[in-house]
């Protein structure tokens, strides 16, 4: 018997996915696909990747977007920072959006999203030279999530890290 995910995918933004129909009950979230995500992904500011079904190819049940960043070597946390080396700038890759669609919600997508940010910005992180993934929630309920997931929080902020050596372990965990 098939997975229940198998029929789902993530892949590259593409011209064919809906984005107008993507609500995901959080207009600045909405409003970037809807207007900003085509033109971000044609300047190569951000790649954006949509979650779609086998079957409805078109509808967008999720979506994130990742591009380059650095932090001050002082904004990494103090747990963090034996995983980085220590250079004033730091690089990092940036989860700049995730959101999962409102008639979804409560499926594990989310997770199921930020899985594959994980397993693609520590697959590009010997070419781009990032040391780690860094997220800016947009909630305390949005932290709690990255939180759960094993992600370090920053003093007094919503920003939240997980080191690429940590990561690399989860990895060689999982295979």
């Amino acid at each position: 018997m098939a997975s229940p995910r198998s029929n789902l995918r993530i892949e590259a933004l593409a011209s064919h996915h809906d984005r107008g129909g993507f609500f995901c009950g959080v207009d600045s979230l909405d409003r970037y696909l809807r207007t900003r995500a085509g033109l971000d992904v044609r300047r190569k500011a951000n790649g954006v990747f949509i979650l779609t079904e086998s079957a409805k190819p078109d509808v967008v049940l999720g979506y994130y977007t990742l591009c380059a960043t650095t932090l001050a070597q002082g904004d990494v946390p103090r747990g963090a920072r034996k995983h980085v080396p220590r250079y004033p700038l730091v690089s990092a890759t940036l989860i700049g959006r995730l959101a999962v669609s409102e008639a979804r919600q409560g499926e594990r997508l989310g997770a199921m999203l930020l899985a594959d940010a994980v397993r693609r910005a520590y697959a590009s992180a010997d070419t781009v030279g990032s040391s780690m993934l860094v997220v800016d929630a947009i909630s305390e309920r949005a932290a709690a999530f990255y939180e759960g997931n094993g992600f370090v929080r920053l003093p007094d902020s919503l920003r939240l890290v997980l080191p690429m050596q940590v990561i690399q372990r989860l990895v060689l965990v999982a295979r």
